[in-house]
């Protein structure tokens, strides 16, 4: 297999409104990614393990409907027009409220009932992977201003980049990420073996709906303490309130940073297969949901996603930051684009 990245695509269905969507492809000798253009999302990527055998490390489907008809993991997608939770759905802007419906008992997660995980967007192919984009009217789920989104994976070598860019024609609020679920291990089974560590300090608690509180705290002694790396299971099930808020860990981390160029936030290794994921990203918050809301309903290709199947890494401007003046500012205006890059980097 060539050490140039080679990409193809496919037809791959279309949505109950008739849209068609494309699979693309991109491989090269070390990786091989699949993205599709619902949801803008990641199908399938697959590595090499420590004997050289290839496995699938993220869970999703080969079957276009089995995403079509899910409405609860966001498997694989570009999750927006703000990723995490707005508390109450409602935010302000220049004096002037604005209301996202709620889906996550009273709050807003990850866009709406309809958020960008549901959108087909529009893909070309360019060197070495694709770019893809969608245009949010104004008002869509009661976000202001027209916003243009683009998201661009490229794969080079062992490393998938991906570059986000949003522009709007009115001030509105913008956080974009990546919602893959990861299994190392290639195959079905919890990731309480895997190894994790977190570069940060911080992070900021949550109240009994997931909403951040305002406060950064330190992790010191506590179960969210992952600077050294340890094992991912070895306190879900801690009585820390914290753990038992969110039902295991569904926090977000703030990422010690210097400078704009993407640093370091995360590296996970699983000793069975000797696979490791870093995280790289220009984002001040990483969002680690341990999978405690996966319930079997998502058919995976390796059979039904269960609970803590998969771990996500979603960097991320903080969660609730458009209510929270503490936080690192979510607004984009037309002076202002939305500028983010992660890069995922496998062994």
């Amino acid at each position: 297999m060539s050490s140039e990245t080679q990409v193809k695509s496919i037809e791959w269905g279309t949505t109950a409104q008739g849209e068609a969507v494309t699979l693309f492809t991109l491989r090269n000798s070390l990786v091989e990614v699949k993205v599709c253009t619902y949801g803008a999302r990641i199908t399938s990527l697959r590595t090499q393990d420590r004997n050289g055998d290839i496995g699938d490390i993220t869970l999703g489907s080969d079957d276009l409907s089995i995403y079509l008809s899910d409405r609860k993991t966001y498997m694989g997608a570009v999750v927006g027009r703000f990723a995490n939770r707005i508390a109450g759905g409602s935010f302000t802007l220049d004096g002037k409220q604005h209301q996202v419906p709620t889906n996550d008992g009273p709050n807003t997660l990850h866009g709406g009932p309809v958020g960008f995980d549901q959108r087909v967007w529009a893909a070309h192919i360019v060197p070495g992977g694709v770019s893809l984009s969608y245009l949010s009217p104004d008002g869509e789920m009661g976000f202001p201003g027209n916003l243009r989104a683009r998201l661009t994976y490229t794969l080079s070598g062992n490393s998938l980049r991906m570059d986000y860019e949003a522009a709007s024609d009115q001030p509105t609020v913008v956080n974009l990420s990546n919602h893959a679920y990861f299994n190392l291990t290639g195959r079905a089974g919890d990731i309480a073996g895997h190894t994790l560590m977190l570069k940060a300090q911080s992070f900021t608690p949550i109240n009994a709906t997931l909403i951040p509180t305002g406060e950064l705290r330190p992790v010191a002694d506590s179960p969210l303490d992952f600077r050294t790396p340890k094992p991912m299971g070895l306190q879900w099930s801690s009585e820390d309130e914290q753990m038992v808020l969110a039902g295991g860990y569904d926090h977000n981390w703030v990422i010690e940073k210097d400078g704009p160029e993407p640093a370091l936030a995360a590296e996970v290794v699983d000793p069975a297969s000797g696979r490791r994921l870093r995280v790289l990203t220009t984002e001040p918050g990483i969002q680690f949901y341990s999978g405690n809301f996966l319930d079997g309903s998502f058919e995976g290709r390796n059979g039904p996603c269960e609970k803590r199947y998969g771990f996500c890494l979603e960097t991320q401007r903080f969660p609730d930051s458009p209510n929270q003046p503490g936080f690192p500012s979510a607004r984009v205006d037309e002076r202002t684009p939305y500028l983010s890059t992660t890069v995922l980097v496998f062994n």
